[in-house]
């Protein structure tokens, strides 16, 4: 078989190494800018799509169903991003006679549209945040739209009907705040999206954002996997994901787990997904939304595993039957972290960083993969998110995983673009997130009361380990007592899954 990757950088490379595995031929597409692109060079073949503007390349679905066509392709990857969740591009691929890696049309449009999901899930009996369940009216006057905002109550999140990474979201505290926010959500969403729609959505003060991945075939089978934590989030951004979460236990991860799995079986779901949900102080869960893809974070379950979720994709859509046992998917072997390195400069408020990497080593070692998009010589361009890579680390329990984390983040070099390793090492040694506390709003506390002082060299050497040994060693104590770790963890004694969890890359 021979499959299209419709996509770039570390997600293209990642597949094109499942597909290697399977024994099947790939078909890199690449803008101008990315001709040199390390995905060009994996690929078995590659095709230019046009320059660097993503309309004129990457989203260019004629120019890729063309290519995959002429190049003799069977199937269509789409990852993550571009075209994922793109149901005119699932159609077309499907016209063209072409085998589409993902959900049907029909189940990515009423599942990208947050407020189709919202209905579906409220049919499936899973519970929702409380809001509007259609899209606000481009014409409802401000006092129409302040009646349905008190319905719901404040505080308030305007939020885009399509796309995510936390743009065309916005808060409105009070009455006051509603139409300007409303109408800067609208704009947002335009310019990101194409669409201005926007619903309301009451917006909880202190939830965790935790979500079930899932794999269904066309036999109406779905399995869920153990929950990821994902609430280290800079402006509704993820930037550190990690699996399981120190807030769920086990009756809680099955009562996720049916949830999400009663909603994909509603609307049919097959191969790879994921359901979003918010947890609030109380432990009660609220349905997000879902993603009808493959997720950035999808490492650190395959981590904690041993499942390859992207060989899974492409072998469920080619319809074979899950014969995984759902049970041992409840089960996590160890915990993994993920951190997303990016093009940024933290010392200046993460802003981008384009330009040439001089020099690059990644990390390496026990439990350490790098799932990087990038080589030495590489120039990151502008047109496109700034992800470098994506370290994930395994360990037999958070505090391992921790630890060799910041192992991780201490060996990884990358010269001529500033990077966000300094910040994930700075945010290793925080008290409350070795410990665990912390919810969607933490990381943009801690970062608006920082002081001008650069990421790392803030704290002293000293400092450092003193806080960290001491988190540790309070997490550890209170973990153990609750059941979760064993003395024989915690001393580091338990490595007999290593070699499996370690070679999935």
């Amino acid at each position: 078989m021979k499959i299209l990757i419709a996509n770039r950088g570390e997600i293209a490379i990642r597949i094109m190494r499942a597909c290697r595995e399977l024994e099947f031929s790939t078909i890199a597409v690449y803008s101008q800018p990315d001709r040199v692109a390390p995905h060009v060079r994996y690929a078995d073949e590659a095709y230019l799509l046009g320059p660097g503007e993503p309309s004129q390349s990457y989203l260019a679905i004629d120019r890729i169903i063309d290519v995959a066509l002429k190049a003799g392709a069977e199937a269509v990857h789409p990852g993550y991003g571009f075209l994922a969740e793109n149901a005119e591009f699932a159609r077309a691929c499907r016209d063209a006679g072409l085998l589409f890696i993902g959900p049907s049309p029909e189940v990515i449009e009423r599942m990208g549209s947050k407020t189709a999901a919202r209905e579906a899930a409220i049919a499936a009996g899973v519970p929702v945040v409380p809001g509007t369940e259609k899209l606000l009216d481009e014409g409802l006057s401000d006092s129409e739209l302040a009646t349905q905002a008190k319905r719901i109550g404040f505080p308030l999140l305007i939020k885009a009907v399509a796309g995510g990474g936390g743009k065309g979201i916005r808060v409105a505290k009070t009455a006051s705040d509603l139409s300007d926010a409303v109408r800067a959500a609208r704009s947002e969403a335009l310019s990101a999206f194409g669409v201005s729609s926007v619903y309301l959505e009451r917006q909880l003060l202190s939830p965790r954002h935790i979500e079930v991945q899932l794999l269904g075939d066309m036999n109406g089978q779905v399995v869920a996997f153990v929950e990821r934590e994902c609430s280290i989030q800079r402006r509704y951004q993820k930037v550190l994901e990690e699996s399981p979460s120190v807030a769920v236990d086990k009756t809680l991860r099955m009562e996720l787990a049916e949830a999400a799995t009663n909603l994909a079986r509603a609307v049919g779901y097959t191969t790879a997904g994921t359901i979003e949900f918010l947890l609030d102080e109380d432990g009660h869960f609220y349905f997000l939304e879902m993603n009808t893809r493959l997720q950035v974070e999808h490492p650190v379950t395959e981590q904690v595993t041993g499942t390859d979720l992207v060989q899974w994709q492409i072998r469920l859509a080619k319809g074979e039957a899950i014969n995984l046992v759902p049970e041992e998917l409840l089960e996590p072997q160890g915990h993994s972290i993920e951190c997303r390195i990016y093009a940024e400069d933290p010392d200046a408020g993460f802003l981008p960083s384009p330009g040439k990497i001089e020099t690059l080593q990644p990390a390496a070692g026990p439990g350490v993969r790098d799932d990087s998009g990038v080589s030495a010589g590489f120039v990151v361009p502008v047109f496109y998110d700034s992800l470098l890579s994506k370290l994930i680390v395994w360990g037999e329990n958070r505090a391992h995983a921790i630890a060799r984390m910041r192992r991780a983040l201490s060996e990884y070099e990358v010269g001529g673009v500033k990077t966000t390793i300094p910040f994930f090492q700075w945010l290793l040694t925080d008290p409350d997130f070795l410990s665990g506390r912390f919810n969607t709003a933490f990381l943009d506390h801690i970062l608006a009361t920082r002081t001008n002082q650069p990421f790392v060299e803030s704290l002293l050497e000293e400092q450092k380990a003193a806080v960290m040994g001491s988190a540790l060693t309070t997490y550890l104590r209170r973990e153990s007592s609750a059941g979760r770790v064993s003395e024989s963890d915690s001393r580091g004694g338990n490595w007999k899954r290593a070699a499996r969890l370690d070679a999935l890359r």
